[in-house]
This record gives structure tokens, sequence and C-alpha cells, in this order.
């Protein structure tokens, strides 16, 4: 396991690396210049007594030993935590990640958030349990950001779960966080270009914008001056650009191309896209619901048009 995690790790700085995984089909990882941890080669400003030169020289050495153990262990963790991820062992990483909830480490921070919102959505989560990990995982993500403005994973989670405490928290607050849980979505698009799930999320920000009814608009109207919207043209932009960045690494991707084109009244594309979901290989529960959804829609457009 450790030679498997090291290689996928050893790959260049500032590159996504993509792991089969769970809930979300791909798992990606940034690396910095520095270092995966960010605080890791942070120089210690230490006030030293007086030494002698030999005194200095042997406080550098167990110094430096010591920072390279901790960066060893650290890093090890970030493994261990992204391989849990991968294999879906979702309680086992929350349980590990949770050691770190003092980290002022964004990386440890953000698989933190992550990890409590999957631990969420879990099926035998009681209702008031899945809302204390829900504000949870904000707090989390909220700390990352704090912790290190320039990781685009605690931008994107950050957003995600601050859209998921709009559902605790009333229509007007939802509504009103929308426009910052669009900007962390295009920060995070900014700092890395090449995360196709960032680029997704922001995809299905339009779309669910675009598919608001009348009245739901009119709704948003009386709250808001000026109600956030999109069209279905800037969703379609968005999923093909996720694609593009990483082709076929999400069945969600997939069918919201097909349902956008739908929407667009384009029915060629449409059931190119969706039967491209319904023959997805199925690795998750979502991948599943995904194959048997893009099959009704599809049965769907056909009756429609004989009809």
């Amino acid at each position: 396991m450790r030679f498997a995690a090291r290689t996928v790790l050893s790959a260049p700085a500032c590159k996504a690396v993509k792991i089969r995984g769970y809930h979300r089909q791909y798992l990606t990882i940034f690396r910095s210049n520095t270092s995966t941890i960010n605080g890791g080669r942070t120089a210690f400003l230490l006030t030293l007594p007086v030494l002698s030169y030999l005194g200095v020289e042997a406080y550098r050495t167990v110094q430096s030993a010591t920072v390279v153990h901790a960066l060893e262990k650290a890093e090890e963790a970030v493994e261990q935590a992204d391989y849990l991820y991968s294999c879906g062992e979702t309680e086992k990483l929350y349980q590990l990640l949770l050691q770190y909830k003092d980290s002022d480490d964004a990386e440890f921070l953000w698989r933190l958030a992550r990890a409590s919102r999957d631990l969420s959505l879990l099926a035998h989560i009681a209702a008031d349990e899945k809302k204390r990990l829900t504000f949870e995982a904000f707090e989390y993500a909220k700390k990352a950001l704090e912790k290190n403005e320039a990781c685009f994973a605690a931008h994107k989670w950050y957003a995600v779960c601050l859209s998921d405490i709009g559902d605790y928290e009333g229509v007007k607050v939802k509504i009103g966080n929308s426009y910052i849980i669009k900007e962390h979505l295009q920060r995070a698009i900014e700092l890395n270009p090449k995360d196709a799930t960032s680029i997704h999320i922001l995809g299905y920000w339009c779309f669910a914008f675009a598919e608001l009814a009348w009245y739901q608009r009119k709704v948003a109207a009386m709250i808001f001056a000026s109600p956030p919207t999109a069209t279905y043209e800037e969703a379609l932009a968005f999923f093909l650009k996720a694609e593009e960045v990483d082709p076929n690494f999400y069945s969600k991707n997939l069918l919201m191309l097909g349902k956008s084109y739908m929407s667009l009244k384009d029915q060629g594309n449409a059931v190119l896209w969706l039967r491209k979901a319904r023959d997805y290989p199925p690795h998750t529960e979502e991948d599943k619901e995904v194959k048997l959804y893009s099959d009704c829609i599809e049965a769907h457009l056909f009756i429609s048009c004989s009809s």
C-alpha cells in the first residue's frame, strides 16, 4: 500500500493526479512547489540562547532531523488518507483525519471537511448527526481556507460545504450564499484549471439557476433585487470543459451533458451523452442511479418524439 501510494504521489509538483475512487470517481491531489504539507518546510523562527559554534551546529542537526521526521509522518498520513478515500472507507478516513482537526495545515483540513461531508451522506447516519457533520464540515473547510487561501481544494470544499448548510438556513440565506459559492468555485478553477470536479460543480450551479421555475424566480426577485441567473448554454460549456480536462471522469457529468442538450432541444446530442452515462461502468451507488436515470430520460425522449 505504501509503495503504491508513494508511486502515485511521486508525480511532478502542481500536477493533478487521478485515482479511481469513491463518491467522486477521481481524486485530485494538489502539491505545492515546496511540499504537499505546506507547513512542513517552513523555517522555524526561534530566539536562540547564546551557543558556541559546535553547540549551534549540533542544535541544527537535531532540529533538521526532527523536521524531516515530522514531514515524513505528515506525508504518510496524507497518503494513508488518500488511500482510504480511494477505497471508499469513509468512516475510517474520518477517524484518521479527526486526529488532525487542530492542525494548521490546509491539506489536512480540507480533507477532513470532505470526510465529514461524505460521512453525513451515508444512509445510516441519523438526521441530527447529519446536521452536526454538515456544519462541522463547513467549519473545517473555512479553517482550511483561512490557513491557505492559495489552496484550490480549500476553495472547492468551502463552496460545497457552504451550499450544504444552506439546506438548514432557509431560502434567503441559501440564495445569498450562492454568489459566494460561485466566487469560490471560480477561484478554485483559477488556481487549478485541470481540476475537472470544480468545473463540473460550477456547471451544476449554472444548470440549477437556469432550471428555476418562473415562480421560484419571482420569489428570488422578491428577496434580492438581482438574484443569481445562468443559462443552459453556460452550464453546457462547463460540463464540456470538464470532459475536455478529464474525459469520462464522472458518470454524473455525462448525465448533465445529456440533460443540458435536452434542455436546449438538441435531441441528437442529448441521446449521445445519455447513452454514455448509461454505459458508464458502475463503481458506486451514484453510478448505478445515474445509469437508471439515463435510461428513463432516454426512454422519455423517444416516447415524446413518437407521439
